[in-house]
């Protein structure tokens, strides 16, 4: 992409998209950085959330859509809680997450689609992440059973996971809520 190729669009369909999506104004993004400078995944993402809203300012889609930065986004929230706009930018981000999967956008991270299907059994099946057992589905759905089988020992002996996964309460709640989300898929 050159900058010849750029064209400025606050109008744009993709600024329309968001806004009617997530009822975020991007437009009202003046560029501080804030968001930025406090993602604590920012440093693996190609675009910084600045970038991604200033992309979506000047209707950058399909560069969006290709981007890391969307599937890497933790949800944490700290941008959105930093940014002095009031722009809820972790929904931003997960709005055009779902823009990627309704236009069928190849994501551009590999096996992040894998790894979303894994984490969203799990918390479905037990009502909340359950670590050994999101690792191994991962591994498997990946076709890679043993990845980092070899970090078990340690997370192990330090408390880092268990082999038994919790008990949640409200997991008939958790099941209602994913119930809910398939019906709205389907309707």
């Amino acid at each position: 992409m050159t900058l010849g190729s750029i064209s400025p669009s606050p109008c744009s369909d993709l600024c329309n998209f968001v806004r009617e999506r997530t009822g975020q104004n991007v437009l009202d993004c003046y560029q501080c950085g804030k968001c930025s400078a406090g993602c604590p995944a920012g440093y693996v993402m190609d675009l910084g959330p600045r970038q991604v809203m200033r992309a979506i300012q000047l209707g950058l889609k399909e560069e969006l859509l290709a981007s890391k930065t969307i599937w890497l986004c933790v949800s944490c929230q700290t941008c959105s809680a930093r940014c002095p706009a009031n722009i809820d930018i972790a929904r931003v981000m997960e709005s055009l997450r779902w823009l990627a999967a309704v236009e069928k956008t190849t994501p551009a991270e590999k096996e992040i689609e894998v790894f979303h299907r894994a984490f969203l059994g799990v918390v479905k099946r037990f009502g909340r992440a359950q670590e050994l057992l999101l690792a191994a589905w991962y591994n498997l759905l990946s076709k890679n059973p043993l990845a980092n089988i070899s970090l078990l020992p340690g997370m192990l002996t330090r408390g880092k996971i268990s082999f038994l996964p919790a008990r949640v309460k409200g997991g008939v709640e958790v099941k209602r809520i994913f119930d809910k989300v398939k019906a709205i898929e389907r309707g």
